[in-house]
């Protein structure tokens, strides 16, 4: 593998959960349904179980196995958790029928805005920050009795901005507003708040664990209308026969990365200072989207920065073609030539926008390979601007 940069995209396999996709394929029940009634299916559905509780222990004491709900990850989560938290609203109470987004969500969110308008739903889109915030009395201007719901993510996946999760669900909550947010970014790596929020989305790939594995964390109470029907899994939340194997995986995955990052974050957040220190101090026309003084909390190990008058695309190839792999923003969106809305929405102008570059890694990215990085990466940049 060349020297990987992008875990904001996908986080690679870490051993642990390597390890329990081997555990499972040599189990008994490996390839049986864990709905079925017979030994081998009990088994599996037992494996389930201890997932399912592996998984709510990382999110927090306070979060019961019940509340968590297997999904194929982020997409399908936010989806189930957007449209079905609205619709359980509004069917209970017909006049609640706005839902308010930010302008900085992730796709996965914030497509769902012309499918709510086509379902009847207003939508309000609170803008952030020229820091990448989205701030409480941003969103409480655009509440009032008829908003059904609030989404907003714990972190940015662009910039790794966080957000004040607690004040702004405590300001939909004093709306009479349900709270979700997208914790794909921030599970595992920082505290994420399940005990203030109704719902919170999760996926597996972003912790280490294997693509196609998600969870829904859906408060205990909180009722959600399904997206699809079927076998009555999940509590007839999100029907299918289960991905056992990758369920196990993900928990093993979240157990590891919480681990880590609970005994290396300061390590990881010395390591992302150090590397835009080392850019910009190179004066190659390479600037943070963030600056420091601005005070904006954000994950350990996301840098964003921009190179000024360069197009992202060009840096990626000939950083890709020497062995090295970072990204321009979202994986889900870089075939794209528009620029980022997250950074249009945070005042960016275009050409800068063209020019992101996000960095990101864990605790098994060391300094000698961030090192490598930052010199390739200032030799590409003036290279190109030559």
């Amino acid at each position: 593998m060349p020297f990987y940069f992008d875990h904001a995209a996908s986080s690679p396999l870490r051993p642990e959960a390597a390890r329990a996709f081997e555990t499972y394929a040599a189990s008994s029940y490996a390839g049986t349904n864990p709905n079925a009634l017979h030994t081998p299916g009990r088994a599996a559905a037992l494996a389930l179980e201890s997932a399912r509780k592996d998984i709510a222990h990382v999110l927090g004491p306070q979060v019961r196995p019940s509340e968590i709900v297997f999904t194929s990850g982020g997409t399908e989560g936010d989806n189930l958790a957007v449209f079905g938290l609205a619709e359980a609203v509004r069917e209970r109470s017909p006049r609640r029928n706005a839902v308010v987004l930010s302008a900085i969500e992730h796709e996965a969110v914030l497509s769902c805005a012309p499918e709510l308008r086509k379902r009847g739903f207003e939508v309000r889109i609170v803008p952030p920050t020229r820091a990448g915030v989205i701030e409480p009395a941003a969103v409480e201007e655009l509440l009032d009795e008829r908003c059904a719901l609030v989404s907003i993510m714990s972190a940015n996946n662009e910039t790794g901005i966080l957000q004040p999760i607690v004040e702004l669900a405590a300001a939909a909550h004093a709306a009479g507003a349900l709270f979700h947010t997208d914790a794909v970014q921030a599970f595992a790596r920082v505290r994420v708040h399940p005990s203030n929020v109704d719902a919170l989305t999760i996926t597996g790939h972003k912790v280490g664990g294997p693509v196609g594995i998600g969870a829904l964390f859906l408060k205990t109470g909180v009722r959600l209308t399904p997206a699809l029907h079927g076998g009555g899994q999940e509590r007839a939340l999100r029907p299918g026969t289960q991905n056992v194997a990758g369920a196990l995986a993900f928990a093993a995955a979240a157990r590891a990365c919480a681990v880590a990052h609970d005994a290396h974050a300061p390590a990881i957040r010395a390591r992302a200072e150090r590397l835009v220190s080392a850019l910009v101090a190179a004066d190659a026309g390479i600037y943070p989207t963030v600056e420091a003084s601005f005070g904006a909390e954000r994950l350990p190990g996301t840098v964003h920065v921009f190179a000024r008058g360069i197009e992202a695309g060009s840096v990626l190839l000939k950083l890709d073609a020497a062995g090295f792999a970072i990204s321009s923003g979202s994986a889900c969106s870089a075939s794209s030539p528009e620029a980022s809305h997250v950074l249009s929405a945070m005042g960016l102008s275009r050409e800068d926008s063209l020019g992101a570059l996000r960095i990101s890694f864990d605790e098994r990215v060391m300094d000698d390979a961030l090192d490598a990085l930052a010199s390739a990466l200032i030799t590409c940049v003036r290279d190109l601007r030559r």
